[in-house]
This record gives C-alpha cells, structure tokens and sequence, in this order.
C-alpha cells in the first residue's frame, strides 16, 4: 500500500518562498519516479515537476522553470518542492504524485497554496 502525504502549503505573498514536503510510505521509494501537480480553481490539474527514481533527472513546467525546485532525500522517503518567487497565478493545490510520466499510479490528498498579490 502506497501512501503519500502533502504538507507545507499556506498563505504567502507574492515574492515568498514555500517548500512543500511528500511523505511516502511503501517499498522502494528510491526507485520511484516522484511528481508534483497543482490544480487551480476553474482549471485542469497540470504538471509541475518530477524527478527520476534513477539519476534524480528532473524536469519542470515552463512557467516555474527557474522558480521551483524538485529533490528528494530517500533515506526520508520524502520529495520536496521549493517555491521561490511565488506569482498569484502559483496559487492551487499541490498534489504529489507516484508513477511514470502519463501514468502516475498513486497521488496524495493536496496541499492548498494560497499566493496573494
């Protein structure tokens, strides 16, 4: 059973930094290619970032490339998204995400982040 656990999300303001935390539980967590998601009101979830099982290859939306931050620490079987120079257009809620590109398995409950301008 694979579960994943959102936190760090809140209220900042344009600018501001927040680093979310995905807690997971389950086998072999340092192969696992982990994602993060955000799904704003109105809006279709999309694709924020991911970062390979294998090597830590990572990738990114465009419209956070330079912004945001993908890592993991597999001794703590957590992935961490840093958010730098948060917009208003950042706010949705967060999702973590298991899987494969275009197959992500297993995904977590959310964490609201709130950026106001």
């Amino acid at each position: 059973q694979v579960q994943l656990v959102e936190s760090g999300g809140g209220l900042v303001q344009a600018g501001g930094s927040l680093r979310l935390s995905c807690a997971a539980s389950g086998r072999a967590f340092s192969s696992a290619n982990m994602g993060w998601f955000r799904q704003a009101p109105g809006k279709e979830r999309e694709f924020v970032a991911r970062i390979a099982g294998i090597g830590g290859i990572t990738s990114y939306a465009d419209s956070v490339k330079g912004r945001f931050s993908i890592s993991r620490d597999n001794a703590k079987n957590t992935v961490y998204l840093q958010m730098n120079s948060l917009k208003p257009e950042d706010t949705a809620v967060y999702y973590c995400a298991k899987g494969v590109p275009g197959a992500w398995t297993y995904w977590g409950q959310g964490t609201q982040v709130t950026v106001s301008s």
